[in-house]
């Protein structure tokens, strides 16, 4: 009887503890999620007017917002070029090649002052290869409307229609895993 208590009372402290750990790693998870941008089912905010690096207007402020119309469109709003990122544009670059038969448009908005960041981008799209999806400047903030937080490192809109079906958020660099659930999504958009 007695050696039961104790498995009982052992058993209830192990459960105790599982569920504690479980709300803590919840919590932290929580607090490492981000919210930025419009949700899904939300319009897209409009127009904005980014320097354009690469495309068509390269060189000029133009509305990528206003090019893509009702496309289906995929959309990253970036703080910094890194290896993760070239790996998710060249991903949506692809992806647009492919779904070009639905005109779908793809532009990378990157949220910078640095000086030197347009030559960068020149020279990422022309090592990388990417022909499909514009690279562009727009202050560090982002378009007002658009709520891009200023804790996310990364911000991924994808839209058809002008409404917004997938919104994925990111602090810090891209896992691979994060990379396939954007590029999956794209089917949302692209029906």
């Amino acid at each position: 009887m007695r050696f039961r208590r104790l498995y009982m009372n052992l058993f209830r402290m192990f459960a105790v503890c599982t569920l504690g750990l479980g709300l803590v790693i919840g919590s932290i998870q929580a607090a490492d999620a981000v919210k930025s941008g419009p949700q899904v089912e939300e319009k897209v905010p409009g127009p904005f007017h980014p320097l354009n690096v690469t495309g068509e207007n390269a060189g000029q402020k133009s509305c990528l917002f206003c090019s893509n119309g009702d496309n289906p469109v995929a959309v990253i709003f970036a703080r910094n070029p890194d290896e993760s990122l070239t790996k998710l544009i060249k991903k949506i670059d692809e992806a647009t090649a492919k779904n070009s038969d639905s005109k779908m448009g793809s532009y990378v908005v990157f949220l910078s002052d640095s000086q030197d960041l347009e030559a960068k981008l020149k020279a990422m799209a022309t090592k990388e290869n990417v022909k499909n999806t514009i690279l562009s400047i727009d202050n560090p903030a982002g378009p007002e409307r658009y709520k891009i937080s200023k804790d996310a490192d990364i911000t991924v809109l994808l839209y058809t229609g002008r409404v917004v079906k997938a919104n994925h958020a990111f602090k810090g660099a891209l896992k691979d895993a994060d990379i396939e659930k954007i590029t999956g999504d794209i089917s949302k958009i692209t029906k």
